[in-house]
């Protein structure tokens, strides 16, 4: 079962290839909904060692950085590199 970790933002490292796939605008709107409703689903992690790689939820954590979020809910899973 998944636990829920508080994870640094910029801690996070994302892959070039994944920044390709942001949308700003997506970003925007889920910041305002994050500020209205909160963080529904934690972003997932992976850690290789020495930092924590994205593996899903680029927008919500581009959100968080947007709202000026330090630390973000993340649940840390063991995934094969892309």
């Amino acid at each position: 079962m998944l636990r829920v970790q508080k994870v640094k933002v910029d801690d996070i490292y994302v892959p070039t290839a994944r920044k390709k796939t942001l949308h700003p605008e997506t970003v925007r709107h889920l910041a305002e909904d994050i500020l209205e409703n909160g963080m529904k689903t934690p972003i997932q992690v992976r850690h290789d060692g020495k930092r924590h790689i994205l593996v899903e939820g680029l927008h919500r954590l581009e959100a968080a950085k947007w709202l000026g979020e330090t630390v973000i809910d993340a649940y840390l899973v063991q995934a094969k590199r892309h």
